[in-house]
Formats: C-alpha cells, sequence, structure tokens
C-alpha cells in the first residue's frame, strides 16, 4: 500500500474584510466592504472584498465600488444598516497571512501557498481520513485563537476536491470528501464550482440546458472536446472528481503591484506623476514586507477614458534594489501615453498601474 493522497485546502473567510473587523470592534457584525472610496457612488475602481452581512445586499468582490454603494442605499432605505467601506491595507493583510501561513506549516510539513488567504496542504502522513480531519481541527483552533479570524477547510483526495470542498460550508466550515463519495458529492453542483469554467462558460452551458455537474456527465470525451477545445478531456476528468495536480511547494507572489482609478479622467502630468511615484512607493514597501530585495522587470499599466487598456513592460539586465531605480523605469514607461507618441489623440487616463516581477529574495 502506498501512502494515502489526502489533500487539505484552507481558505480564509472574507479575509480583508474579517482583519478589519478583527481590528476595529465597532465594525463587528455591520455590512463591511474593503476596496477603493465609493466617494458617495462615483467613486471608480472595485471592491477587494465584503463580508457575509454585505453579501446579502449583493455586493461581492471585484464589483463596481459605484454599484456596491448603490446596492448599501437602497438597503439603507428599506430600513438596513449602510455598509461601511473601507481602503485596502495590503501590508496588514500580508503580515497576517504569513503568520496563518507559518500556523498550518507547523501542522503538515507540505504546503502550498496559493494566493495571500488560501493554502493547500499534504496529510497523506495522517494515515487516516480520521486522523487528517483532526489535523484540520486543530489548525482552525490555532487560527481562532492566535488571529481571531475563521477559514474553512476541505479535505479530499486531490487539490480539486479539497478546493470545492472548502466552499462547501463557509464560513468556518471544514468539508470532507472520500475518494468513494466525490462522484455523489460532485453531481448536484452548479457547473460554476468546477475549477476553470468561469462566467462565460457557465452561460454558454445554461444556453444549452446544462446547470448543474450531473447534468455535464451525460458528455463524452469527445463530445467536451468539441464543446470546449483541448481542455474537454480534462473536464470529463474533473466532473469525475479525478485530478493528479501536484502540490507546488516553492510558490512566490509573481509579482507585485498597486493600481489607481483617477475620481475624474485626467491628462494633468504633476498630478498623474504625484500619484505614480506614491505608487512605486507603496509597491517598493510591499515588496520588501514579502521578504524580497530585488526586481527585474517593471510593468506600467494605463486605462484610457474609453476603457482601452495598455501595458508597457522593461526588464533590467540586471536586478535592483532601489526605489529611484524603479521610479524612473515606471516614469519612463508612462511618457509615452502622456504626449502623441502613445496617445495622439490626447485622451484622458482613468486608471494607471505599476507592478514589479522576476523578484528576488
Amino acid at each position: 500500500m502506498g501512502i494515502m493522497r489526502l489533500i487539505g485546502h484552507l481558505d480564509m473567510d472574507a479575509f480583508f474584510a474579517a482583519i478589519e473587523e478583527r481590528d476595529s470592534p465597532e465594525l463587528k457584525g455591520r455590512p463591511l466592504v474593503v476596496g477603493a472610496d465609493p466617494a458617495g457612488g462615483q467613486g471608480r475602481g472595485v471592491v477587494s472584498t465584503a463580508n457575509y452581512p454585505a453579501r446579502q445586499y449583493g455586493i461581492h468582490s471585484a464589483m463596481p465600488i459605484s454599484r456596491a454603494w448603490k446596492l448599501s442605499e437602497a438597503a439603507r432605505r428599506r430600513g438596513l444598516p449602510p455598509a461601511v467601506f473601507v481602503r485596502v491595507n495590503y501590508r496588514k493583510y500580508s503580515e497576517t497571512s504569513r503568520r496563518i501561513m507559518e500556523i498550518l506549516r507547523h501542522h503538515a510539513p507540505r504546503v502550498e501557498e496559493a494566493s495571500v488567504d488560501e493554502a493547500y496542504f499534504d496529510l497523506g502522513f495522517a494515515g487516516s481520513v480520521d486522523a487528517a480531519v483532526a489535523i484540520c481541527r486543530k489548525i482552525k483552533e490555532e487560527i481562532q485563537a492566535r488571529e481571531q479570524l475563521t477559514g474553512s477547510i476541505g479535505l479530499g483526495p486531490n487539490k480539486l476536491l479539497a478546493k470545492i470542498a472548502s466552499d462547501f460550508r463557509k464560513p468556518d466550515g471544514l468539508t470532507v470528501v472520500r475518494a468513494e463519495q466525490a462522484q455523489d458529492f460532485l453531481a448536484p453542483l452548479p457547473v460554476r464550482k468546477i475549477p476553470g469554467i468561469g462566467p462565460k462558460s457557465e452561460k454558454f452551458l445554461a444556453g444549452l440546458g446544462i446547470k448543474s455537474v450531473r447534468d455535464l456527465k451525460r458528455f463524452s470525451p469527445l463530445e467536451l472536446k468539441e464543446m470546449f477545445g483541448k481542455w474537454g478531456p480534462e473536464l470529463y476528468e474533473r466532473i469525475r472528481g479525478r485530478h493528479e495536480s501536484p502540490l507546488v511547494l516553492d510558490w512566490e507572489p509573481k509579482s507585485v503591484g498597486e493600481q489607481e482609478t483617477f475620481a475624474r479622467d485626467n491628462l494633468d502630468l504633476p498630478f498623474i506623476f504625484t500619484r505614480l511615484w506614491l505608487m512605486c512607493r507603496e509597491v517598493f514597501q510591499r515588496v520588501q514586507a514579502e521578504g524580497f530585495h530585488s526586481y527585474r522587470t517593471v510593468v506600467v499599466t494605463v486605462r484610457f477614458a474609453d476603457f482601452a487598456t495598455y501595458s508597457r513592460s522593461h526588464t533590467l539586465p540586471h536586478p535592483s534594489e532601489s526605489p529611484r531605480t524603479l521610479r524612473f523605469e515606471a516614469m519612463k514607461l508612462l511618457m509615452p501615453f502622456l504626449d502623441r507618441r502613445a496617445n495622439p489623440k490626447r485622451k484622458m487616463i482613468r486608471l494607471i498601474g505599476v507592478r514589479v516581477e522576476k523578484l528576488g529574495k
């Protein structure tokens, strides 16, 4: 008998919002939205996280902040408490994330950090599902005791099932899917729950009357290949709970970036450069906060008032540890968009972003 394959997936509950509630007890239980400034409904930018009371108003991550504001106002008119809007604080979130990942590594030697608020971990060494469940309970208890935060854990024979299971009973859930239960567990779920099926695929399938995983299982690998191209046969395996992707243990952030949507479309050079410099400083501080010392590639993104979006990048011959170099390179990349070289029609700018890649320890 080989070692049993048992993978856990930890997904922190409404992570950014939960940290803000923890640090400001007066926010506890109130609808909370973390993201851009809503500016009384005129704000631009998006929601990063909404806590569970805010989600009951229909507010969710990646929604335009102006829409979130309107939903909050609609709730207020119905006599419900309006949402509290808080700006994003990445440094605080990444510090909390680092401590949570340490707790995880204490209980499981093999951990894949999938993002700031989720991770996979290998519990094959536990020897049985019951022993693995006991470890998952300890992880949840320790995170609660040390960080006053809750996370949901899914446990299954592979990463796919662990991830779907962690979302099954949120918040503060613990869901176990044994190998022999996998197909029954997946069958009634909406197709969107399968990682890789996004809103476009969901809409396409709904047009064919396919809503649940059970509906999708009627198709052969060949039929799915005709529908989805070369991803079809893999999808055939996924909807049967089969997935062999290994844990990626040396995960590092591929990049660190910031972007800002201006309150008004703009072409004012002093204003744009001031925002760019502040953004570069913030990016550089985040690079250091995440334990890196250098970067090699600088990327600048520009979105015009008509939503046309462009990115330009430059890779330095050698890694740099200098905030001044970052500022200089970002300015060089941005300049053509402020004159006729890359902006012949003198279009106003809606958003700028700065990102660094090829990070070095």
